[in-house]
C-alpha cells in the first residue's frame, strides 16, 4: 500500500460516519468505510496517483477525476457518491489540510471573485454562452435558468417557474406604463412575462451574447418590440431613472468586491418612490468562499453570499429593505427537475457536448442540489427602496396580488 493509499484509508475513516462507502482500488482490494446502511456508494478508483491527490484537495479532484474517468460510479450514480459525501462533509473538512485550505481561500476570495467589467464579461460567456440548444434541453418552456417557487410541491417545473415569476411580480408592485430594469435578463422570460401581464415596459440588459440574440428573437415572436428592449450591456453602464428594478440570479456573479457598487448602481437607477427586488443564492452561515471545482468549471467569479454580507452593503447604499424571504428548499427542487431532464436526454447531450461535458454537469447539477437539500444554500429575495413610503405598510398587496395572477 503507497503513502497516498494509507493517507486516503486514514482520511475515509474519519470523513464517513454516516451510510456506507465503499472504495475500489486500482489493484482490484475494496474497503467499506461507515457505519452501514444508507445513503451508501461505490467507487473505484482508476488511477494509482488519484488516492494522494484526493487527500490533498478532494472537493476539486474528485469533480474532475469523475469527468475525465479516473474515479468511476460502480453500480451507483454520481448523485449517490455525492449524497454520502454531502451527509459526512463536515467530518472531512475538520482535517488538517482542508482546514488549512479553508483558511487560506477565505483570505484570497477576493481575488477568486473580481469582476471588472472585462472579467464579467469573460465570466458569463464561461457559463452562459455554452449553448442555447443545451439549455432548452432540460430547462422550462421559458427558459428560467433559476430557482423555481414550488408553492405546490406537485407543481411541475414549468408550474412553479410561472410562479415564481409572478410571486416576484407581486412584490414590486408594478402599475401599467411604469419603467422596469431587468439586471441580468438571461433569456428574456421575465421580462417578456413583466410587460405582457402588467404592460410595463422592460429594459432587459445581459453580458451574454447567445441569450441576448435568443431573447430579442422570442421578444420579437412574442409582438412585445414595443415594450422590451434587450440589450447587450453591462448593468452599471445603464442610464436611469426606472421605477422598478428586478435582479434573478444575477447577484451570485457580482463578487463580494463589488456589493457596493452593485447597490450604490441600484439606488442611482431607481427614482424616488422606486422598488427594487434582489433575487439570490445565498447562505445560512456566515461568509464563505466558492468551492474550487463550482469556481473553475462552473461559475468562474462566483459567490453565494451571506445575508450578513449583503445587508452591511445594502445599508451603506441607503436603502431600505422593504422585505426580505428565504426560499429554503425550492431550489433543490428546481435541480432535481433539471438533472432528471438532462438524464432523460443524455443520448442527445453527449452527441451535442461530448462525454466529458456530460459527466461535468451532472455533477454540477448533483453537487448544486445537495447543497440546499442537505448543506448550507439557500435563495434569498430582498425588497429594496429608497423612501420608506414607497409602498403600502403591510404584505397585503403581496398576497392579493399574487392570488389575482394564479
Amino acid at each position: 500500500m503507497g503513502l497516498g493509499t494509507t493517507l486516503l484509508d486514514k482520511v475515509m475513516q474519519r470523513f464517513v460516519s454516516k451510510g456506507a462507502l465503499t472504495v475500489i482500488l486500482p489493484d482490484g482490494t475494496s474497503t467499506t468505510y461507515g457505519s452501514g446502511g444508507e445513503p451508501s456508494a461505490t467507487i473505484k478508483i482508476n488511477d494509482t496517483a488519484l488516492p494522494m491527490a484526493l487527500v490533498k484537495n478532494p472537493e476539486l479532484v474528485a469533480g474532475e477525476a469523475y469527468m475525465d474517468g479516473r474515479l468511476e460510479m460502480v453500480d451507483c450514480t454520481i448523485h449517490d457518491f455525492l449524497t454520502v459525501f454531502a451527509n459526512n462533509r463536515d467530518g472531512l473538512r475538520k482535517g488538517p489540510i482542508r482546514s488549512k485550505v479553508k483558511a487560506w481561500n477565505k483570505k484570497i476570495k477576493r481575488w477568486h471573485q473580481r469582476n471588472p467589467r472585462a472579467a464579467s464579461s469573460a465570466n458569463v460567456k464561461a457559463h452562459y454562452d455554452i449553448s442555447n440548444e443545451l439549455y432548452k434541453m432540460f430547462l422550462d418552456e421559458d427558459m428560467q435558468y433559476s430557482c423555481a417557487y414550488f408553492s405546490d410541491p406537485d407543481m411541475t417545473l414549468e408550474e412553479a417557474q410561472l410562479a415564481k415569476k409572478r410571486h416576484i411580480a407581486a412584490k414590486l408592485d408594478l402599475k401599467a406604463g411604469q419603467r422596469v430594469l431587468d439586471i441580468g435578463c438571461g433569456w428574456g422570460g421575465m421580462a417578456m412575462h413583466l410587460a405582457k401581464e402588467h404592460g410595463v415596459k422592460v429594459v432587459g440588459v445581459t453580458l451574454s451574447t447567445q441569450q441576448h440574440s435568443l431573447a430579442i428573437e422570442r421578444v420579437k415572436d412574442a409582438g412585445l418590440e414595443d415594450l422590451v428592449d434587450i440589450r447587450l450591456q453591462d448593468y452599471r453602464d445603464v442610464e436611469g431613472p426606472f421605477d422598478r428594478i428586478v435582479s434573478v440570479g444575477m447577484f451570485e456573479h457580482v463578487g463580494i468586491g463589488h456589493f457596493a457598487e452593485y447597490f450604490e448602481t441600484i439606488r442611482e437607477l431607481l427614482t424616488d418612490e422606486g422598488v427594487a427586488l434582489v433575487h439570490s443564492i445565498g447562505r445560512k452561515g456566515g461568509p464563505g468562499t466558492t468551492g474550487a471545482w463550482i469556481r473553475k468549471y462552473i461559475f468562474p467569479g462566483g459567490y453565494s453570499p451571506a445575508l450578513s454580507e449583503t445587508f452591511a452593503e445594502i445599508e451603506k447604499a441607503g436603502l431600505w429593505v422593504s422585505d426580505c424571504e428565504i426560499l429554503r428548499l425550492h431550489y433543490a427542487y428546481t435541480l432535481a427537475e433539471w438533472n432528471k431532464r438532462c438524464q432523460a436526454q443524455k443520448a442527445e447531450i453527449v452527441e451535442m457536448m461530448g462525454e466529458e461535458f456530460f459527466r461535468m454537469w451532472e455533477f454540477y447539477l448533483s453537487i448544486s442540489e445537495l447543497s440546499f437539500q442537505l448543506g448550507k444554500h439557500m435563495n434569498f429575495q430582498i425588497q429594496l427602496t429608497k423612501d420608506v413610503h414607497a409602498l403600502p405598510v403591510t404584505r397585503d398587496y403581496m398576497v392579493d396580488e399574487e392570488r389575482a395572477q394564479g
